[in-house]
């Protein structure tokens, strides 16, 4: 059998995961999300599996004080907030974050034109706290050094 080149091989993998998405939105509730206790209203809700949620980067970034740009002709997302830089490229699971690169475990997608990243990313990126309740379909994100009062299911 031959062996698919690698860009073959991203093209499929890419393609294997919109599919995945698209299946997902078409079966799920959309989930709501929150950073910092204040809701999120994004024009794509997060997709999510079974233990797993991808997020509108750009809303989620933005958010929580970041600010994304997207180069169409290269695929990249890049994504400022504070002192850190994280660079991402549709359908490549590589990425570098403060210049170091790093392996993604899924690449990001999109959704109706929003590019998705899993919730792990936001949170190694921004040192934040992402909690996904799959029973609530709920996303709350909650960033670094801000004081937010708990919610009830947060008590000991």
């Amino acid at each position: 059998m031959k062996q698919l080149l690698p860009s073959a091989r991203l093209v499929l993998g890419t393609a294997a995961a919109a599919a995945v998405a698209s299946l997902c939105l078409a079966v799920s509730t959309p989930a709501t999300m929150s950073v910092d206790g204040q809701r999120i209203v994004a024009d794509v809700a997060p997709v999510t599996t079974v233990g797993n949620a991808y997020l509108p980067i750009r809303a989620i970034a933005e958010a929580t004080g970041g600010v994304t740009t997207f180069d169409e002709a290269t695929r990249t997302i890049t994504v400022r907030r504070g002192r850190s830089i994280l660079t991402l490229k549709l359908g490549e699971r590589a990425a570098t974050l403060d210049g170091k690169r790093v392996i993604l475990a899924r690449a990001p997608f999109t959704v109706r034109g929003r590019a998705m990243v899993p919730s792990n990313v936001i949170a190694e990126a921004f040192g934040s706290n992402v909690r996904y309740d799959e029973r609530q379909a709920k996303v709350d994100v909650r960033t670094p050094g801000v004081i937010v009062a708990p919610f009830p299911d947060d008590a000991p």
